[in-house]
């Protein structure tokens, strides 16, 4: 329950300081006193959008602060602790506005975003102003009416979850379409390249050994040749070899050794430096026995390395690494072959979210078409007390017959109103008129109240385009409703102020060149003045003053202390 509102410097509402309290309230005035104005500062703390042009011109900044008893709202307080914001019996709106369009937000004291403003406030006030009338006229408002009236908050839940999935797993299974040409000519090309690879089926380091194999078989005779001159030069050419040469050497350093015995050393390695020699010339001579040219491996190798090289080009690779391609191409093929298994998987998967979908909207629809009654007669006896006694009202729900369905279901839902007698029900956009259009708000706000609802209900001229006894009609209602919530109406008419348990007055002043409004809660005499200037014309008399007080006391709202 909304129980102060504090505003400072937001146009023409310099300083105001209203205390509220539960059940109806009626807020009255000239017009163009700013009535309305202290609606608009409302909003702004719920989190409107906000106009810079909207503080007072020599002012630094507006505020705007309403203060909520939340002794009966558990679930707001739940919604304050999820969000790491104090939470106790009562909790307070602030919003800031500067000149610039700058705006800050705040929460018991903490700063918030506008957009959990919007949040809370949804939760704490509804307003139905004229614009909330002509939102009447949009197929998804009057969805959302029936829906809350019928408490489907879980069934249409339940759709948009399904919507949401069956949504995702259709993209995922569109995409995967889009890519099954490409992946199909990917995966035989796969396995083509697999193939023609494993048929090769390089090993690691083959193609280096390959290499250097070739090369020595091309060389073959050059090798042969310069091994047989290097044989000759050290073992096998009597006399000139390095062998008969060191030999030589070591004969006459034997013939010194006795005349310089530190020769010794050199001695010894001239004897190393021979079997080094032998050695050699024996490696030499076994390589040489193995040396033979093999055209049929020759033409073997060239092959094989022609095909290395031939597929190293094909996969953009040096052949040395061609052996690393085929585990590559497996792990693709592979994924791919995943690929085809998850659309599969995908199909399956999207037929049975369909399922899931078709049941959650069928089920929805049966719960609309099952309260669509209930709602009809409800508004029709609604609207019957408020002054339209031939009034008929109905829901139609129509599913769609293409079977298309939406985040919030199949179904289309239309209000349907007759006025008059003999009048067949059409879309009230056609046939209502903006008083009935008002009436029609009003029955539907009474109709369509749930335990979930907001606490404070404010209409804004909610009698517009109605008078006499439809007026007064209307204003009784607005008691009854304020039974269970509290009410505050904005009212030109003295049928509806005159039900309200508390009634506050607008006026507005010039003070030093400026233009000010100021609130008042009146008291009982002040009362029946406000009244009084309501139902007359430019001079009150006393009969004014008297039909005033008599519809104060049948009312049952004089006397009591504002």
């Amino acid at each position: 329950m909304l129980t102060s509102l504090q505003i400072r410097d937001l146009a023409v509402l310099h300083e105001i300081d209203i205390g509220l309290a539960g059940g109806f309230s009626a807020l009255t005035g000239e017009t163009g006193a700013g009535k309305s104005m202290l609606v608009d500062a409302l909003s702004l703390v719920l989190g409107a959008r906000a106009d810079s042009g909207i503080v007072r011109q020599d002012a630094p900044r507006a505020e705007v602060t309403a203060t909520f008893d939340l002794c009966d709202r558990p679930d707001v307080v739940a919604w304050l602790a999820r969000h790491d914001l104090d939470a106790g019996e009562d909790c307070q709106l602030r919003r800031v506005l500067t000149p610039e369009g700058r705006s800050r937000a705040y929460i018991n004291g903490r700063a918030a975003t506008a957009e959990m403003l919007r949040s809370l406030g949804e939760q704490l006030v509804e307003i139905c102003g004229q614009h909330a009338y002509q939102s009447l006229l949009r197929p998804a408002m009057q969805r959302e009416l029936l829906d809350a009236f019928g408490g489907h908050d879980d069934l249409v839940s339940a759709v948009a979850a399904a919507h949401q999935q069956w949504t995702l797993a259709t993209a995922e299974h569109e995409r995967l379409l889009r890519d099954t040409t490409e992946r199909d000519s990917r995966l035989e090309l796969l396995r083509y390249q697999i193939g023609e690879l494993s048929a090769l089926n390089p090993a690691e380091g083959e193609y280096e050994d390959l290499a250097r194999e070739r090369l020595l078989l091309a060389n073959v005779g050059r090798i042969s040749s310069g091994l047989h001159t290097v044989l000759e030069r050290i073992y096998e050419t009597e006399g000139f070899c390095a062998h008969d040469s060191i030999g030589a050497a070591q004969r006459e350093l034997d013939s010194l050794l006795t005349l310089d015995p530190e020769l010794q050393a050199a001695h010894a390695t001239l004897d190393l430096a021979q079997i080094h020699v032998v050695e050699t010339a024996e490696t030499i001579r076994r390589r040489l026995s193995g040396l033979e040219h093999d055209p049929a491996r020759q033409d073997f190798i060239e092959s094989r390395l022609d095909s290395f090289e031939t597929l190293a080009r094909r996969h953009r690779c040096e052949p040395g690494a061609l052996w690393q391609c085929v585990p590559l191409l497996r792990t693709e093929l592979q994924a791919l072959d995943e690929s085809a298994s998850r659309q599969r998987q995908g199909e399956a998967a999207l037929t049975r979210l369909s399922e899931a979908l078709r049941k959650a909207a069928a089920t929805l629809t049966a719960a609309r078409l099952d309260v669509a009654q209930s709602l009809s007669e409800a508004v029709t006896a609604g609207l019957r007390e408020l002054g339209m006694p031939d009034a008929v009202f109905s829901v139609e729900v129509t599913t769609a017959a293409d079977d298309t369905i939406a985040a919030h279901g199949q179904d289309r839902i239309e209000f349907l109103v007759s006025a008059n007698a003999g009048q067949p029900p059409g879309a009230i956009a056609r046939v209502a008129s903006g008083g009935e259009l008002s009436r029609l708000s009003l029955a539907l706000e009474v109709a369509a109240m749930t335990d979930r609802a907001a606490s404070t209900l404010i209409f804004d001229e909610v009698d517009a385009g109605i008078g006499g006894g439809v007026a007064e009609i209307v204003g009784q209602q607005l008691r009854h409703l304020s039974r269970q919530r509290q009410v505050l109406c904005v009212t030109h008419l003295p049928q509806v102020a005159s039900q309200a348990e508390h009634h506050f007055n607008v006026t507005k002043n010039t003070i030093d060149s400026a233009t000010r409004a100021v609130v008042l809660q009146l008291s009982p005499a002040a009362r029946v003045e406000e009244i009084a200037r309501m139902l007359g014309g430019v001079k009150i008399t006393a009969r004014t003053r008297a039909h005033a007080r008599e519809m104060l006391q049948l009312a049952g709202g004089v006397l009591r202390a504002g």
